[in-house]
């Protein structure tokens, strides 16, 4: 019955979330234990196009052609998996909306299988420019309680999501994996390295990102 309540909860919830800006569980958990949660919601078309681009080109290259899940990846990570290697990840972006909308944060095998049903089901909900606007308002973006990319480029520069030259859009996106340590407004040298090889990719592939822009993107 506990399952079938859940599956419910969220066939429900994903086509609203169409529509209405939704919370992550972590930003949940913080708000029930009373840690600070800071988070603006900005439309797609309001952040900046060059950090759309270096999200896809760092996070997911393939999420303007895949449906909800790397199969080749996923593969791969499964193969690693059965003979005993470490996890590499193979999490699409999708899978990671489905994660921080539903899921937990604490790598497990559990949480990977789960995650899969749940893209598909966004990606066949969702067109991919919602996904994307949803996980740059959801994904944690600084060490105190930042979510989404106007508290974290706020944090960072003291500046708003619109406009980023491509080395500070480079540098954010490459903070998503740890905000908590990586600190694209003080950077070290090895995270500008990191965030350079991410912008080279960024400006050589950037029609890979061409599915979340309305026109000719501000590049």
């Amino acid at each position: 019955m506990l399952i079938a309540a859940v599956i419910g909860l969220v066939l429900v919830l994903v086509p609203l979330y169409w529509v209405v800006p939704p919370v992550s569980t972590l930003m949940l958990s913080r708000y029930v234990t009373g840690q600070p949660v800071v988070r603006e919601w900005r439309d797609i078309d309001q952040i900046s196009d060059r950090l759309k681009t270096a999200v896809v080109l760092s996070e997911d290259g393939q999420f303007c052609s895949h449906h909800g899940v790397d199969v080749a990846a996923l593969r791969a990570e499964i193969d690693n998996f059965l003979a005993g290697e470490e996890a590499r990840g193979a999490s699409t972006i999708t899978m990671q909306v489905a994660r921080n909308l539903f899921l937990w944060n604490d790598r497990s095998v559990i949480r990977k299988v789960l995650e899969v049903p749940l893209a598909v089901y966004i990606d066949l909900v969702l067109p991919k420019r919602r996904i994307m606007e949803i996980y740059l308002n959801i994904a944690e973006w600084g060490p105190s309680g930042q979510f989404g990319v106007a508290a974290g480029a706020e944090a960072a520069y003291g500046t708003s999501a619109e406009n980023f030259t491509w080395q500070r859009a480079a540098l954010l996106t490459v903070a998503l994996p740890n905000p908590h340590v990586r600190r694209p407004g003080n950077p070290t040298a090895g995270l500008m390295s990191v965030a350079q090889i991410v912008e080279a990719r960024a400006r050589r592939f950037s029609a890979n990102a061409s599915c979340l822009f309305n026109g000719p993107a501000e590049l």
